[in-house]
């Protein structure tokens, strides 16, 4: 195998596929990231059982061929390139990397004992990718991390006739998100319990206008209730989006998710909307000298919301943003982390233009450590309307709360983005 590849375009598809490499794999052969090469095309593919990643990328082939090497450590080495072609030869037992002055061997691992990819073969619809991501970094912070409940570490997607419902939850906070697909045929409804983080990473490869396809395995097994939507039998059911060249696909979490229908109240007695450029920026200032364990305050007043938060014997914090108020209880606490990351997705959904805001930036993919490229972080997200607005809905400072976003106009429709949370007082207590 002998090929001539851009370094910035083999960089970025590398960090991407070796993104789903598993961190301890139970087999030292599914550590290998697959290169294949044929006629004009590089085929970069990794897969443990439970996520495969597939990305094609143009590349001048004068020998096909077919190579597993260490994938973290592929990626490492292409991150650190210099600025040249990449030439990608394999010989033997070993693959050479050559880019300008720098030379790389890696040892092979066998091919032959690698898995192979797995395919899906029902296209169930198509999506805005611009849309899909945004909806994913809207409702995936609110997944639990404890492994020891595995059904709550994943997003369930709901799909319906002509809407898909994202929702994500750790029991102290719950986001739901709808928007709008093309399914490709009548399905029924179902729903898939789909692993958070590979959710995230097929976010990072969906752009706005780019059709993203969903595909799945598995045949729908009856709900228990009468009004909910049947789920994948989790034995041999996958999930996988395809776009731009990309794809990937996972195992689905066994088990049954949460009716979390239920935990939203009936009504609420106060009521408070807020400017949301202001209230984010306020909340993210008093955030600052809040400890871990302690809360940002919102107090409402006449015509105003006071937001608080204290460092005990370090610092405090307060300002004031406009707020209409109508209610009778007017104070709540809530955990700093948990209300940012409401009022963040909320901030998304009052922009009026969910397609085209990304939930992710150049700052987080510097952090995991890849290069920059094409993809959703690479677009900026819109402009905030002024009259963009978030409402506060509570009943008492220890039943759950309900944060939302509004573009401003008195016909806005039901949101599309709810995120209910606990107050701290609550959290404390439980």
């Amino acid at each position: 195998m002998r090929i001539i590849v851009e370094r910035d375009a083999l960089a970025e598809a590398v960090a991407w596929v070796a993104r789903s490499l598993p961190s301890r794999p139970v087999l030292p052969i599914l550590s290998g990231l697959l290169i294949e090469a044929s006629t004009g095309r590089l085929t970069l593919s990794c897969f443990d059982y439970e996520v495969s990643a597939r990305i094609v990328l143009d590349a001048e082939v004068t020998e096909p061929g077919t190579a597993l090497v260490p994938g973290r450590l592929l990626a490492e080495i292409t991150r650190s390139l210099p600025s040249y072609p990449v030439e990608v030869d394999h010989e033997k037992d070993d693959v050479t990397v050559t880019c300008g002055p720098a030379s790389f061997t890696l040892v092979t691992l066998p091919v032959k004992e690698y898995p192979r990819l797995p395919e899906l073969p029902l296209l169930a619809g198509t999506v805005d990718g611009g849309a899909l991501a945004t909806a994913i970094g809207q409702v995936t912070p609110a997944a639990s991390r404890d492994d020891t409940l595995p059904v709550i570490t994943g997003v369930n997607l709901e799909i319906y006739e002509d809407t898909l419902r994202l929702v994500a939850t750790d029991r102290y906070r719950l986001a739901i998100r709808e928007l709008g697909w093309n399914p490709a045929h009548q399905v029924p409804a179902t729903t898939l319990l789909v692993p958070s983080k590979t959710m995230s990473d097929a976010a990072r490869m969906m752009l706005p206008g780019t059709a993203v396809r969903v595909m799945m395995r598995g045949e729908p097994s009856r709900a228990a209730g009468a009004n909910q939507p049947d789920s994948l039998r989790a034995a041999d059911a996958m999930i996988g989006f395809e776009s731009g060249g990309r794809r990937l696909t996972t195992r689905l979490i066994g088990g049954e998710y949460i009716k979390y229908m239920s935990r939203f109240p009936e009504e609420f007695g106060s009521r408070g909307d807020m400017p949301a450029i202001p209230l984010v920026e306020a909340v993210k200032r008093v955030a600052l000298v809040a400890e871990r364990g302690s809360s940002v305050r919102l107090s409402f007043g006449h015509g105003k919301v006071t937001i608080e938060a204290a460092t005990e014997g370090q610092a405090r914090a307060r300002e004031t943003v406009d707020a209409d108020f109508a209610g009778e209880e007017t104070a709540i606490a809530f955990s700093p982390h948990y209300l940012m990351d409401g009022l963040a997705a909320a901030l998304i959904a009052a922009s009026g233009t969910p397609d085209k805001a990304q939930a992710s930036g150049k700052s987080e993919r510097a952090d995991q450590g890849e290069q920059a490229g094409p993809g959703p972080s690479a677009e900026k997200a819109p402009p905030v309307p002024d009259e963009a607005r978030i409402r506060l809905q509570f009943t008492s400072p220890t039943k759950p709360a309900l944060i939302t976003g509004s573009t401003g106009n008195g016909d806005d429709p039901a949101p599309d983005y709810r995120y209910l949370v606990v107050p701290l007082r609550a959290l404390a207590g439980a």
